[in-house]
């Protein structure tokens, strides 16, 4: 199975924000890690995202 991976700029525009703000919560460790697929590359999971998502909307209420 192959992972999809989204850049910054797909990450802010499925969640309403901008650019910085994405690297400012990967920077406070408020979102998920992104991962380097090559020197100049870094990509965010989908599967890593749609988590923090779904934690956001109370998916993970004990």
């Amino acid at each position: 199975m192959q992972q999809t991976h989204l850049s910054d700029t797909e990450v802010a525009r499925r969640l309403g924000v901008s650019r910085p703000t994405v690297w400012r919560w990967t920077r406070e460790g408020n979102f998920p890690r992104p991962v380097r697929l090559g020197p100049a590359t870094t990509r965010w999971r989908l599967a890593d995202i749609e988590e923090w998502e779904t934690g956001k909307s109370g998916g993970d209420a004990a």
